[in-house]
């Protein structure tokens, strides 16, 4: 896997562009190689990614913010189809980042990887007809730990691209205000 790595304003969070080889044919690119991804993401430490997930949604949905305040989950998301706004939210309280968010435009069009470690909150709003989103885990989910940010909280402020109210499950449209939610410390 050849690729380029970029910090966002929160510097764990990273976006990741791989090098893709293509021609009359279609293309090819290594969408993860546990070597360099800990080399040029992780600071010289392996991951080890125990649960893949794939999720399609239709435009307008946005999924999040979630966490797990216990088995914190690293996520490696990318998409397949169509387009999404990703997000990443730090909810490490002793970070000097605490309650910042980072976002990318991430597609099937410009392959984009967007790192999120363990200690964040994800979600990510589909900004195309549908999207097809698949994320790699470093532990597995587990729904007794499982936490929701609310995805409008105004301390937050995420800048989400959305012309009309978002489509929300049940359990995003109960997200709790960071200021009242479980964090990491």
């Amino acid at each position: 896997m050849i690729m380029q790595v970029t910090a966002t304003a929160i510097a764990d969070v990273k976006i990741i562009k791989p090098d893709v080889f293509g021609d009359e044919r279609g293309f090819f690119f290594e969408s993860f190689n546990r070597r360099q991804f800990a080399a040029l993401v992780n600071g010289g430490q392996a991951v080890d990614f125990v649960q893949d997930n794939h999720s399609r949604s239709a435009e307008g949905v946005l999924r999040g913010l979630h966490y797990q305040i216990r088995q914190a989950q690293g996520k490696l998301v990318r998409v397949i189809a169509g387009e999404v706004f990703d997000v990443a939210v730090d909810l490490r309280r002793s970070s000097p980042t605490f309650g910042q968010w980072v976002g990318a435009i991430l597609s099937a069009e410009n392959k984009l990887q967007m790192w999120v470690p363990p200690g964040f909150a994800h979600g990510f709003a589909v900004t195309s007809e549908s999207a097809e989103f698949l994320y790699k885990t470093t532990d597995y989910w587990a729904k007794e730990h499982e936490r929701c940010i609310a995805w409008n909280d105004p301390a937050i402020g995420i800048q989400w691209p959305l012309g009309l109210e978002p489509v929300l499950s049940e359990k995003d449209r109960g997200g709790r205000l960071l200021k009242d939610a479980e964090v990491y410390a």
